[in-house]
């Protein structure tokens, strides 16, 4: 369960550093950048090591590109359709079947 959690936190924090891509104009607004890249992809190193990567990869991006099309059409102005929304749905159920068919893996 634990490594699942490193999992959705990074799919988050992706999410922040995508945004942190398109809105950073200074030293420290990219440095922050930086440091969120490396911490997610960190999460997801280290969750690859007890789950099969492949899909703890898929879940990560999924979340990250749910995300970041949603809080786009929230909060910048990007153009809402419902078929966005029914892809991401579709998306997120993929996600969710890859999560609830993998297990993790038996400590040596």
């Amino acid at each position: 369960m634990k490594n699942w959690l490193f999992v959705i936190g990074a799919g988050i924090i992706e999410i922040l550093w995508v945004f942190g891509l398109k809105q950073s104009t200074s030293v420290l607004e990219w440095g922050g950048t930086i440091v969120l890249i490396i911490l997610s992809f960190y999460l997801v190193m280290h969750a690859s090591k007890n789950l099969p990567v492949a899909t703890v990869y898929a879940v990560f991006t999924g979340i990250g590109t749910a995300g970041t099309v949603t809080v786009g059409m929230l909060f910048l102005d990007e153009p809402f359709s419902w078929l966005k929304i029914m892809f991401i749905f579709l998306l997120l159920v993929g996600v969710l079947g890859l999560k609830l068919v993998t297990g993790e893996k038996e400590a040596a």
